[in-house]
């Protein structure tokens, strides 16, 4: 039972990041808008989150770093693709470039150093329930943010008139402005919301999952992020179903070099990719699955008449 126990916390650790980036992403590809740009978000939410940490000796204030970080990137990224119309394949994978590159800068002199945990919260009693005592009610702040985000995201596009708006905006961004939705202002802050959750992905990767800092830390999980959202169909209870089967893969490659098992190591570490790329393919070969909850307009430029 102890041994079920850690696999099922570690997985809600693996698994916690993937989603709040996999939530946001959706959150932006909904508005009509496909940001490439998710892991040089992350892995500068990291970078940020730690330094933060480090300078302040509060982890919590890292967190509000690291937002703020993946929040600012993703401001440049929205000005570059909604204001200056820019393709936003190329924008966002040039984001994604520049900021792994600027986070190994800044980074450089916190190599090595120790980092300061986030600690996760203890509830008297309710915690010591054998096996999903510390599941439910003893994580990390963090874990309980991305169940609330879950299912706030999933309330906001289905169940608010703003998120009919968003819904609409990504459909058609041509019929949404001829009735007066302003277009570019929605898909500015669904940007932002995005990128403000791929900065909390990245903060709780150097701040929980791993409390130091790593050069490329983030090891492709802003790709995959991305690949979650076509995974659930653009549905947010969807994404926490990926997020965790994302997250049961990960982990499984550590508990099988724990046990000695003689697959080559580097074909462990590629297994949650070799994922990713096994379960596009089954998608792509459903079109009836791929389409039925894809924005029309997304990755579409949207330039309003002057």
């Amino acid at each position: 039972m102890e041994m079920t126990e850690a696999i099922l916390l570690t997985i809600a650790t693996a698994a916690t990041p993937l989603l709040i980036a996999a939530l946001g992403e959706l959150i932006v590809e909904r508005s009509g808008v496909l940001n490439l740009g998710v892991e040089g978000m992350m892995i500068m939410g990291a970078v940020t989150g730690f330094a933060a940490a480090q300078a302040t000796g509060s982890p919590w204030i890292g967190l509000l770093a690291a937002i703020a970080a993946g929040g600012a990137f993703s401001l440049l990224f929205a000005f570059l693709t909604l204001t200056l119309a820019t393709n936003q394949v190329a924008t966002g994978l040039s984001l994604t470039i520049l900021g792994l590159g600027l986070s190994g800068m800044i980074g450089e002199s916190f190599v090595g150093l120790p980092g300061l945990k986030l600690q996760s919260l203890e509830i008297p009693v309710l915690s010591d329930i054998p096996l999903v005592g510390r599941l439910l009610f003893g994580q990390d702040p963090v874990f309980y943010i991305s169940i609330a985000l879950a299912a706030g995201t999933w309330w906001f596009i289905f169940r608010t008139r703003a998120g009919l708006t968003l819904r609409a905006v990504g459909d058609s961004h041509e019929s949404a402005h001829a009735l007066g939705i302003r277009v570019i202002r929605i898909r500015y802050l669904a940007v932002l919301f995005g990128g403000a959750c791929a900065g909390l992905a990245g903060g709780h990767l150097s701040l929980v999952y791993t409390p130091q800092w790593v050069e490329n830390m983030t090891a492709g999980r802003g790709w995959i992020a991305l690949a979650l959202v076509v995974f659930a169909s653009w549905l947010p209870l969807r994404v926490v179903a990926g997020a965790y089967l994302f997250g049961a893969v990960t982990i499984a490659q550590f508990h099988a070099q724990a046990q000695g098992i003689g697959i080559p190591s580097q074909f462990l570490s590629a297994l949650p990719y070799l994922a990713t790329i096994i379960v596009l393919v089954l998608i792509s070969t459903n079109r009836r699955m791929t389409m039925r909850n894809t924005p029309a307009s997304l990755g579409k430029p949207f330039v309003p008449d002057r």
